[in-house]
């Protein structure tokens, strides 16, 4: 059997996909807000609840796709009032909140470029990848500005308006505004300029093994992608109330969590509060949720909390389950089934593929610990680099790069300022994904592992460059590198290897004061959950450390070829 599945014509059904959403009026282009928002206002999903909000405290807060559209224009026309034009950047460092929402979505009609930022990141990743995106708008929190973005100013020259989100505080920082002020001045009436497909809309930092983080730009094309990837992946429908419990600060909590429900006129619902097994279930019960796109990681999480806590709750509303973010072991298929009455439906895509490439779709058979087969539009096949050129591999069951057709709306147009970086990932008419598969007779793809170091940890990808980077402005550290190590609950951890400068002694007292220096400058994701001092890293004979035998000696595996060492012991 062929290596390409499904066989299909990828340009006939982009092109129908495309038919299926509306356009501006008088084909003045296609703007992602208005497919996902103002789009409804004519038909019954108007007065329909786009989002349910539940705070940490407080009574929930609902609002409909009208009340969406008027806040979502004030936002647009503030950015204007701001001189914020189009191809402008806007960054977001702010948690599940109202204002995330209302400002994704006015940017995008401003088309200006919507980049999220984990609310979890430490100062530096913070400041390289705004400094990377040339930050001119950042909404954010008081707490959070205070905390993380002010010490960064002067390093972030072009950052003109800093637009805080809650109760105002005190400050003489130069362009900082009360978000809520200012929106209250603005009219509710906005007309979306004429946007081309191909305009920038979205910009996700992904990490890479070398370097800076990755900035994966996608145009406002992709949101054809993410609505008929809801549809077929997901099984999004008009009445489903849907959660996606992923961080908006990702490109799973963008794509799935705002633009791909709303396109379908859902209800969804988010919850600000931190993962609780309990809390879960009963977010579960009393929000009636009926698709639920989670996390591997959360999964075993509730597997972990028992089967005896889940039989508490009413949860006959559910429907559909689907994972994403890490390889979906298949014992939480099967306690899946057997506890909630349903199997977890696994898929694969990535931040550069901007929507669902392959899954486990509704009414196929699920093969536990599968990938799925390529969705609709999508061609994939498994190959292998030899001398710059790829090679498709016919036969099943043989390891090789996933590749991927392209010709999707929603992939990547570039890495900002990293072109080079960007042409290194496609060769002829494929994209190369860098991730390790195996596809069956059957067409079934399932993940083997990453073709580079990237360490992938609870969903969230990991470079061992910039943990290094933080390691090594310790004044003790004179040599970082970083593996990732498997761990049972969140895939990989991140464990780091440090050499120190002659004078420090190599105790208890240093090795804690090197990681909380790491987790100040990274934030608690990206910190190495492990730190060893020795003496010395292995090096190649031209200085490069060697992280593949870091980690074959931590799991004690094979070394493999060590002639290029510096010195083989």
């Amino acid at each position: 059997m062929d290596a390409v599945t499904p066989p299909q014509e990828p340009e006939a059904f982009w092109s129908d996909a495309r038919a299926s959403l509306a356009g501006l009026p008088d084909g003045r282009g296609l703007n992602m807000a208005h497919e996902a928002v103002d789009r409804h206002l004519s038909g019954p999903a108007a007065d329909r609840v786009a989002f349910r909000f539940l705070p940490k405290k407080g009574e929930p807060l609902e609002m409909t796709y009208r009340e969406l559209a008027a806040e979502s224009n004030r936002f647009a026309r503030l950015l204007e009032r701001l001189q914020v034009g189009p191809g402008s950047t806007v960054f977001l460092l702010l948690g599940r909140v109202p204002h995330l929402y209302v400002a994704v979505l006015g940017a995008l009609k401003a088309r200006c470029v919507v980049c999220p930022l984990f609310s979890a990141f430490g100062p530096e990743p913070i400041r390289s990848r705004m400094a990377a995106g040339d930050a001119r708008v950042l909404v954010t929190t008081p707490t959070f500005y205070r905390r993380k973005v002010a010490g960064l100013r002067e390093a972030l020259p072009g950052l003109d308006h800093v637009l805080l989100a809650g109760p105002p505080e005190e400050t003489t920082d130069p362009g900082v505004h009360c978000l809520a002020d200012l929106l209250a001045r603005e009219d509710a009436h906005y007309r979306i300029p004429d946007t081309d497909p191909q305009d920038p809309a979205l910009l996700h930092f992904t990490s890479g093994t070398t370097g800076v983080p990755k900035g994966a730009l996608h145009v406002h094309e992709a949101v054809v992608a993410h609505h008929v990837t809801g549809r077929s992946a997901l099984d999004l429908r008009p009445d489903d109330r849907f959660w996606c419990t992923a961080d908006p600060g990702w490109v799973t909590g963008m794509s799935y969590g705002i633009v791909s429900p709303l396109t379908s006129g859902v209800t969804s619902i988010v919850d600000e509060r931190e993962f609780d097994a309990e809390g879960w279930y009963r977010t579960l019960q009393d929000e009636r949720v009926t698709v639920w796109y989670t996390a591997p990681t959360a999964i075993r999480m509730l597997m972990k909390a028992g089967r005896e806590l889940p039989r508490r709750f009413d949860l006959s509303s559910l429907r559909f389950i689907a994972s994403v973010g890490e390889p979906l072991n298949p014992e939480a298929v099967v306690w899946s089934q057997e506890v909630l009455g349903l199997p977890i439906h696994d898929n694969w895509w990535q931040t550069e593929t901007g929507g669902i490439m392959i899954a486990n779709i509704p009414g196929q058979e699920i093969r536990p610990g599968s990938m799925g087969r390529p969705l609709p539009g999508v061609e994939a096949a498994v190959g292998r680099r030899t001398n710059g050129e790829v090679e498709v591999i016919r036969e099943p069951d043989e390891e090789g790069e996933l590749l991927l057709r392209t010709g999707w709306p929603s992939l990547f147009r570039t890495y900002l300022g990293q072109e080079e970086r960007y042409r290194g990932c496609f060769q002829g008419d494929w994209y190369l994904t860098g991730d390790l598969v195996r596809r069956d007779a059957d067409g079934y793809f399932w993940f083997v592992g990453r073709a580079d170091d990237v360490i992938k940890s609870a969903g969230h990808l990991i470079g061992p460059f910039e943990v290094e980077s933080a390691l090594l402005e310790h004044p003790a550290v004179a040599e970082a590198a970083v593996i990732g190590k498997p761990d049972p609950m969140v895939g990989e951890m991140v464990k780091a290897f440090v050499a120190l400068h002659p004078g420090y002694t190599p105790d208890e007292d240093l090795r804690l004061q090197i990681v909380g220096h790491a987790r100040k400058r990274l934030g608690s994701v990206a910190a190495p959950k492990e730190l060893e001092i020795l003496d010395d890293l292995p090096k190649t004979k031209s200085g490069k450390t060697l992280r593949r035998l870091l980690k074959a000696r931590e799991l004690g595996l094979p070394e493999g070829d060590v002639s290029t060492l510096e010195s083989p012991s």
